[in-house]
């Protein structure tokens, strides 16, 4: 028995030349489509895989590409590469992910790995600690997209959300519902989300004349730990807020958990505020008020981006802003609905 099932086994099986398989197997237009669907139901009864090493080797493609993420246990995280590999079936790519932790230093390591690897293209959510091996992607070359931040120093392709909004939006809520001493849990604003998140907090502050306190902002770690812990600490030390607008749901799910511990009821005492809309955001009580981005719908045009750099469909420096919006639940207003 033959290891392998090659074209011409194909084109022996089915009555045709090898030309005629390989634009069948190529879905090429000149092709009969009877033509087409009889080498295709060969090649699949005879257990055809095809040879990605000599497809490489001819068309210069590997149909690989990379996927560097900055935190997999994040469940925003699963639904963009949900939608990255959604995209990227259609277009016959297979996808190879890492993680780095949230680590310039792995990340770094990742690119070299997925360039050791031969890959397409990459998309890349960078920590943006620093930005020299974005720099380097850039400088050699190699097709990439960033996603979900915006380098204001770099003119590369990038797809995020209007974070500014989602920051507006959530603050801008919790104003009008009565809230004046609101919490803001953030990131580190070295990052562009977490940057232009505070922004759009600062906006809705001053267009509703509340003054800015530094006291009411604090720039955490990634985990709902880090979010417990510090609304914990806040508590402690009698720091006055009657409500929370938190960077991601993970925070918010976090900073609930701490109030309930502490017998502060949510929302009637301290309304709380997430962002991202994760998938189990809703089914948590009080299901949690939260700025929604489109996740699968941000993987699928990051995908279709970096394709279109490496069908030069598209420029190599295409901007590509999503629109966010308030999705309003229980932990805002009180028995919503009735």
């Amino acid at each position: 028995m033959k290891k392998f099932v090659t074209i011409r086994d194909i084109a022996r099986e089915a009555g045709v030349s090898i030309n005629t398989v390989s634009r069948a197997l190529n879905d090429k237009p000149d092709i009969n489509v009877e033509t087409k669907k009889k080498v295709l139901e060969v090649a699949d009864r005879l257990g055809y895989i095809r040879d990605a090493t000599a497809v490489s080797l001819r068309y210069g493609l590997t149909r690989v590409i990379g996927v560097i993420l900055e935190d997999s246990s994040n469940p925003f995280y699963s639904e963009v590469l949900k939608g990255i590999e959604m995209a990227a079936k259609k277009k016959k790519f297979n996808v190879i992910f890492m993680n780095t932790e949230r680590s310039y230093e792995l990340e770094n390591e990742a690119i070299k790995t997925m360039i050791g690897r031969r890959v397409d293209g990459m998309i890349i959510s960078p920590t943006q600690e620093k930005c020299d091996d974005i720099k380097l992607l850039s400088e050699k070359g190699i097709p990439f997209v960033v996603l979900g931040v915006h380098f204001d120093e770099l003119n590369v392709p990038e797809i995020y959300t209007d974070d500014e909004k989602g920051g507006y939006l959530a603050t801008k809520h919790l104003i009008e519902i009565g809230r004046r001493r609101i919490l803001f849990l953030n990131g580190f604003t070295y990052k562009s989300v977490a940057k232009m998140r505070l922004n759009g907090y600062r906006k809705a502050l001053k267009e509703f004349g509340l003054e800015y306190d530094k006291s009411l902002v604090h720039e955490i770690e990634e985990g709902y730990e880090n979010a417990y812990n510090k609304v914990k600490e806040l508590l402690k030390k009698g720091i006055k807020f009657d409500s929370i607008f938190c960077f991601n749901d993970v925070f918010a799910i976090g900073a609930i958990g701490a109030l309930k511990e502490e017998g502060i009821k949510v929302p009637q005492d301290i309304a709380v505020v997430g962002y991202d809309d994760i998938y189990f955001s809703k089914f948590i009580s009080p299901s949690l008020t939260t700025v929604k981005i489109d996740k699968i719908l941000e993987g699928k045009l990051a995908f279709e981006m970096l394709h279109g750099i490496l069908t030069k469909k598209t420029g190599k420096n295409v901007k590509n802003v999503l629109d966010v919006e308030l999705i309003v639940r229980e932990s805002t207003i009180d028995k919503i609905g009735e």
